[in-house]
């Protein structure tokens, strides 16, 4: 009996989503930086979604990476996730980290995944992972600086411990052809250059279009971001984590302002993008 036109429609559909993923990529589940834009949702912030060599990573899921994981196009499957990787344990980028676990492990009927985090998310009066779901986990890698760690084929090494409120580091991640950086909250100093080097696609937390008078605040500027680009030369950069400020200056006019500065191509992420890793930066 032949398939009923819903059917074929179906089908047909899920032939679409599927080769509209690329092998290798990653999406932007979120570009919403600190308290306010979080607050308000201006952006959403569930971080980042990674498939590399594939393994399925959510990097920093901070409020809202399950819906939108859930409600993506196509859709992505938390209880397929590898990994979740928490870059520190800041509630922007940590939040969703106990449900995609509960997930992840079918709420502890598949002991299975692997969660990479810094000792404070795990340990001391503010962890941020609820210890009952570390036994449903297939193991627990404690990031430190300067290290390397594998997910199944995939290389991943941290940077330098960066300069923030909380214990953070960057990640690379290696693949072929070429290195993803994620250069996440911190604020500047000259260390940040030589531990990023080599690295051909950049993602930087760029949370503030200026500096402010008797500036404290441990997080990236433009001023910044620029003079780390024109020192890095990476191929392509990709702009995220943007607070009130960068709203207020427009991400896409500063980013083509960067380009014209840096002579590399500068992109303001937007919430759903997802960029392919299969092609040279």
């Amino acid at each position: 009996m032949p398939p009923s036109m819903s059917s074929q429609r179906s089908q047909k559909k899920m032939m679409t989503e599927t080769a509209a993923r690329p092998g290798n990529y990653l999406k932007f589940l979120g570009t919403a930086g600190a308290r306010f834009v979080m607050a308000r949702q201006l952006r959403a912030s569930g971080g980042i979604y990674l498939e590399l060599l594939g393994q399925k990573i959510s990097l920093d899921p901070g409020p809202g990476a399950l819906v939108r994981m859930t409600h993506s196009r196509p859709p992505i499957d938390p209880t397929a996730l590898e990994a979740v990787i928490l870059s520190h344990k800041h509630i922007d980028h940590a939040n969703d980290v106990n449900i995609l676990l509960d997930a992840m492990t079918a709420g502890g009927f598949k002991k299975r995944g692997i969660l990479m985090a810094p000792a404070e998310c795990l340990t001391g009066p503010e962890a941020v992972v609820f210890r009952y779901l570390k036994d449903y986990l297939e193991r627990i890698e404690i990031l430190q600086a300067e290290t390397t760690y594998h997910l199944g084929p995939l290389k991943i090494k941290t940077t330098c411990r960066h300069q923030h409120e909380a214990e953070t580091y960057g990640l690379k991640f290696y693949l072929p052809r070429l290195v993803v950086g994620f250069m996440v909250d911190t604020k500047y100093f000259p260390e940040l250059l030589s531990s990023y080097r080599q690295v051909d696609i950049l993602v930087m937390n760029v949370l503030r279009a200026r500096e402010s008078d008797g500036d404290h605040i441990k997080h990236l500027t433009v001023s910044d971001a620029t003079l780390i680009i024109k020192e890095l030369k990476p191929g392509k950069v990709y702009l995220t984590h943007f607070g009130m400020t960068m709203l207020q200056a427009d991400p896409r006019k500063v980013a083509e302002k960067m380009s014209q500065e840096t002579g590399v191509e500068v992109l303001a992420a937007y919430d759903g993008l997802s960029v392919s890793l299969d092609q040279d930066p």
